[in-house]
């Protein structure tokens, strides 16, 4: 009988709404796994209050991953980076873009230098870094890698492999941070928040490493959700959603992010980032 009722309302369309009890959602690993988990932890917790429906955080290992989560429905929602929040866009028709932080409508990329390279900051791309060790974050971060790679593809019109000694990937910004103040690489590149976050905590000894360059600003992380949600959870939940994100005030919650408040967003916001993907083939 049972096995004949979800074959009826698979027919209706139906068996999603009537199966998902749960939301779910996720966020890219762009710092690490600890901080994420209390961050994204209390987030869940007040969107259950908000929604009146379960609400649970699942962590990924990876940017691709994330993607891959959205994409087969096993989150419904992420907190993307830009270029992440595209791909899975792309990946699930009718996903949309829902909220950004305030900042992430210009956000920017610092390139920073050990001590021991000499570098200084400076307000033109600094071309002496060519020939030096550097290290982006993950391989699908927008502000670790994409716009970073585009600006130094504009700057010496070449890969990064052909400019610098030697090129690696860290996987998060906490982690590109920590091997340029070590001098494991000598320049890298993070997004701004990660190091004004880690500042404030004291955490960087300026002795050893500092910011050299900024980018211009982009439009960057953002809250996406699949376009199916109000066939999953009922008529208007998407919006709701949208609202839960933007009336979110609490100072502990936003500070974890960081982030002063969420702002609308939407997919046409992120059209540059898709613009400069598939200019430097980061994007079919």
């Amino acid at each position: 009988m049972l096995r004949f009722t979800l074959k009826v309302l698979a027919l209706l369309g139906l068996t999603s709404a009537v199966m998902a009890k749960t939301f779910v959602f996720t966020a890219i690993p762009d710092e690490d796994e600890t901080r994420l988990k209390e961050r994204f932890g209390k987030v869940a917790d007040y969107l259950a209050k908000e929604l009146g429906v379960d609400v649970k955080y699942i962590p990924v290992k990876s940017y691709a991953a994330s993607v891959a989560a959205f994409r087969n429905n096993q989150v419904q929602m992420a907190w993307f980076g830009g270029l992440s929040g595209v791909r899975a866009r792309l990946a699930v028709p009718g996903s949309q873009a829902l909220a950004q932080g305030v900042e992430d409508k210009a956000f920017v990329t610092y390139f920073i230098a050990h001590s021991s390279t000499g570098l200084k900051p400076s307000d033109d791309f600094p071309k002496a870094m060519a020939g030096k060790t550097f290290t982006f974050g993950s391989k699908g971060s927008t502000s670790g890698r994409l716009m970073p790679e585009y600006y130094i593809r504009q700057a010496f019109g070449k890969a990064p492999e052909e400019v610098f000694k030697r090129v690696g990937f860290s996987g998060n910004h906490s982690k590109t941070l920590s091997l340029v103040a070590s001098g494991a690489y000598e320049v890298g590149a993070l997004n701004f928040k990660v190091w004004e976050n880690e500042k404030a905590a004291g955490k960087i000894d300026m002795s050893n490493v500092q910011i050299i360059w900024k980018t211009p600003p982009y439009p960057d992380y953002q809250w996406s959700i699949r376009g199916d949600v109000d066939q999953q959870f009922g008529t208007g939940f998407m919006e709701k959603v949208r609202q839960a994100l933007l009336n979110m005030k609490d100072k502990t919650l936003l500070d974890a992010f960081p982030r002063s408040g969420f702002i609308p967003a939407s997919n046409d916001d992120y059209a540059p980032i898709e613009k400069v993907g598939k200019e430097i083939g980061l994007l079919d």
